[in-house]
């Protein structure tokens, strides 16, 4: 739960982040004096089972999600998303921002989040059945999509950089693309994937419909991914200035190894 009262003996200055998506979830505890990560795990859920029963075997194998925390985070895990400039925003039209992008449907609810200092806003569909079980778990948390706090922090790593830049997040069956200049937001795409030859061929189409020359334009790779697999070879093979993105800072202070900070950025980020 999350303590509202002011008595600094009542607080224990832990914060709990959740991500959940479809095929599982992972969670960090964090020392909010420290900024240091103090446990973290992920959970796979099976597939054509009802998520809700997994969720409650989660809690129950992983009684630590059930302290008592100052803050709670829960990050929705999904692609139904799309960013809207706020001069453009209307919350009584939210659902129209995406009927172009994803398939919707009446019964669907809208959320939006606002990205801190930047005049966006990412509109998504949430889990909804996620968030009625947690509700059921705390007295109230914060929730948002991944998508927002990967702009976010690609936004704020791009500040006073006045070239575009391509960053790209691996995860397992789809990534996301985000191309920058100075903390403004040129694009952000999701795609799928079933092989690398899939992911250099979407990486290269961006490049293209972008003009974005790949002898130049440097590009950043992170999430599930390293300088010894496939993914990263092919992509170094056809673009010039390709890396791993450098969270030695970050996985310092976190107190986590950079395999571990380069897998779970978002999470550890919330």
């Amino acid at each position: 739960m999350v303590l509202t009262s002011n008595d600094i003996t009542q607080r224990n200055y832990k914060k709990l982040s959740i991500q959940v998506s479809l095929s599982g979830l992972s969670f960090c505890v964090f020392d909010t004096i420290t900024n240091k990560i103090l446990v973290h795990n992920s959970v796979s859920f099976k597939q054509n089972e009802v998520i809700d029963g997994q969720l409650w075997n989660a809690f129950i194998d992983n009684s630590i999600l059930t302290k008592a925390y100052d803050e709670i985070i829960v990050l929705h895990e999904n692609n139904i998303n799309t960013f809207v400039p706020k001069p453009l925003f209307d919350i009584n039209n939210i659902a129209s921002y995406l009927q172009y992008n994803v398939k919707v449907f009446e019964t669907d609810f809208f959320a939006f989040d606002e990205l801190n200092n930047y005049e966006i806003n990412n509109v998504y569909v949430p889990f909804v059945n996620v968030n009625n079980f947690l509700l059921d778990q705390f007295e109230s948390f914060d929730y948002k999509n991944t998508n927002t706090l990967l702009v976010q922090k690609i936004l704020d790593k791009s500040k006073n950089i006045d070239e575009k830049q391509v960053f790209v997040h691996l995860q397992e069956n789809h990534f996301e693309i985000v191309v920058v200049r100075n903390q403004e937001l040129l694009l952000f795409n999701s795609f799928e994937y079933n092989s690398p030859e899939d992911f250099i061929y979407y990486i290269l189409f961006t490049f293209e419909q972008l003009q974005l020359n790949p002898e130049t334009i440097r590009i950043s790779l992170f999430g599930n991914i390293s300088k010894e697999d496939s993914f990263y070879k092919i992509a170094y093979k056809f673009i010039r200035n390709c890396n791993v993105l450098d969270v030695s800072n970050q996985s310092k202070t976190h107190d986590v190894t950079e395999e571990d900070m380069l897998h779970h950025f978002i999470l550890f980020n919330s």
